[in-house]
Order: structure tokens, then sequence, then C-alpha cells
């Protein structure tokens, strides 16, 4: 009998329906066991989000520093497969998770073992996945594929959807914005990958070493984003420091500075993110192959 371990934190819902689909054709199987448990802070955190306190949470996120979990109850002690999901947060994987896989129990639970991640995102990942990488590294873990399922809406009208959504509860906040959020058809689709999933498990007693889902469209990299991620992540990474020397999550000291970060990262957005987009469009030709190769790499291990 094949055994799976099932890991998510979902604030919105959203990646509990991504990971329902995917885990539906499997679970069907009588020769898998599926074992699923949810991550818990200890303070949990609210949805919708409270807009200082979203941004108070910026500089441990980004430094992934740990916060206290609740201990999850596992069925067993070795799994077959470990499916990963989570959501990011300031281009990092969402503290709950980044905090569970520096946890003892997350050593014992990932060493040696193959991994799948499963993102729900508004549509920049990349750094978040890089840094779960590492992550998994540190426990000794082998990252066999990856799933990425982002908004629908265009990059443009997530940048008004999402923070509408997380500061109201409301997907569709108003009328002229389009609906926030992954759309309910890529999440149905999301089934394929169990699929393969099941169909690996299934048919093959050996253990997991490669991708299980080339060739199913697993993640879909924006070439656009790349040069704007990695500015995104560098910045994050100085104000992170800055803010968290500033004093603790709720002095004075550390919302003056959240005020001036604030300030900056829509600076940023509006100005660095479509400038760093036009100069990426203009050199393209220049720089064709090696777009490629971030391409390819990034898009690892399951590909486009």
């Amino acid at each position: 009998m094949r055994k799976i371990l099932v890991i998510c934190y979902s604030q919105t819902g959203q990646l509990s329906q991504i990971k329902d689909s995917i885990c539906s054709p499997i679970m069907e199987s009588d020769n898998i066991l599926v074992d699923q448990v949810v991550i818990k802070p200890v303070k949990p955190f609210p949805f919708p989000w409270p807009f200082v306190q979203f941004f108070r949470i910026f500089p441990e996120t980004v430094a992934m520093q740990a916060i206290e979990i609740q201990e999850v109850e596992t069925q067993y002690q070795d799994y077959d497969l470990i499916i990963l999901t989570y959501q990011v947060w300031f281009l990092s994987p969402s503290l709950p998770i980044s905090s569970f896989l520096q946890s003892k129990q997350a050593r014992a639970l990932f060493s040696d073992t193959p991994v799948v991640t499963v993102i729900g995102c508004r549509g920049m990942w990349l750094m978040a996945q890089e840094k779960t990488k590492q992550l998994l590294k540190g426990l000794n873990a082998r990252l066999v594929d990856n799933v990425v399922l982002t908004d629908d809406c265009g990059a443009f009208f997530s940048f008004l959807a999402t923070p509408l959504w997380m500061f109201t509860g409301n997907k569709k906040r108003y009328s002229w914005v389009p609906k926030a959020g992954v759309s309910e058809q890529e999440i149905t689709a999301a089934e394929r990958f169990g699929q393969a999933i099941k169909l690996r498990l299934e048919k093959d007693d050996a253990v997991i070493e490669n991708s299980m889902l080339t060739g199913l469209a697993a993640v879909k990299i924006n070439e656009k984003l790349i040069a704007s991620e990695r500015v995104g992540n560098h910045s994050f990474t100085i104000w992170s420091k800055l803010l968290r020397k500033l004093g603790a999550q709720n002095s004075k000291r550390r919302l003056l500075g959240l005020t001036i970060y604030v300030i900056f990262l829509l600076t940023l957005i509006l100005t660095v993110v479509p400038i760093t987009a036009l100069v990426k469009k203009l050199i393209a030709p220049l720089t064709k192959n090696k777009i490629n190769t971030q391409k390819q790499y990034y898009a690892q291990p399951s590909g486009e």
C-alpha cells in the first residue's frame, strides 16, 4: 500500500480547493492511502487581513523567521510522497509553511522523501519557490514536481483585485474589477495532476526519482516577471532587515518604518516593475538565449 502525506495551509480557502482537486483522483485508488494535515499557527492569522497587520508580518515573512505552530498529527512515520501546498506572501512561502519546514517534525517527515510542491498565488512565485527549494534541501527532501496555479485576471487587474480580496474577503468587490483568484476552471482542471500521480504510484513500486507531471503544463513562466521578481526580492530582503531592526511588530518605530515602506512599495510597483518589463521587451532579441535558459531553470522539475 502506497502512502501520501498532503500538507496545506490555506488562509482564504482557495488553496484547499486546489489541493482537493488534485487529490480527488488519488483518493479513489484502493492502493493509495492519503493522509491530509493542516498547518495551524498557535496564533492564527486573520482573514480578511487588517491592512496594517498584513504589512506588520512582512519582515518576518521575507526572513522566514519561524513562528510557533501546532504539531501536526500524522498517521504514519514515513511516506512514499509528500504533496506540499503553499501560498506566496511577499515573494516568500507563507509564514506558517516556512515555519513548519524549519521544525523538527518536518525534518523527520521529509528526510529522503520525494516532494511535489503546489502553489496558488497572484502570479509571482519564482523567488518563493527558490526559497522553498532551499528549505527542502535542508530537510534532505527530493523535489520531483512543481504545480503552479495563478490568478486569471491578468497582472494589471490582479494588482487591484487581489488586495481587495485580501482586505475585504470579497473576491469581486466591485463590478468593474475582475474576480480575484484562480479560476474555477483551472482548479477543476488540476485533477489531471492527481491522475498522473495516481497512475505512477499504482503502476510502479519504485521510489519516485523523476517528474510525474512532465507535459501537463504544470507551470507557466512569465518571462516578463523574472527580472521584476529578482529586483523585488532584493529590495524586500533589505527592507526586511531594516524593519526588524526598528523594533517589534507592534512597535511605533516599526509602524513608522512600514508607512515609509508601503509608499516605497507602491512606487516600486508603479514605476520599476513596468519600466523593467519594458526594458526587458526592448532588449529581448539580445537576451533571448539567456531568457530561455532562465525559463527552463525556473520551470524545473515539471516543465511548462
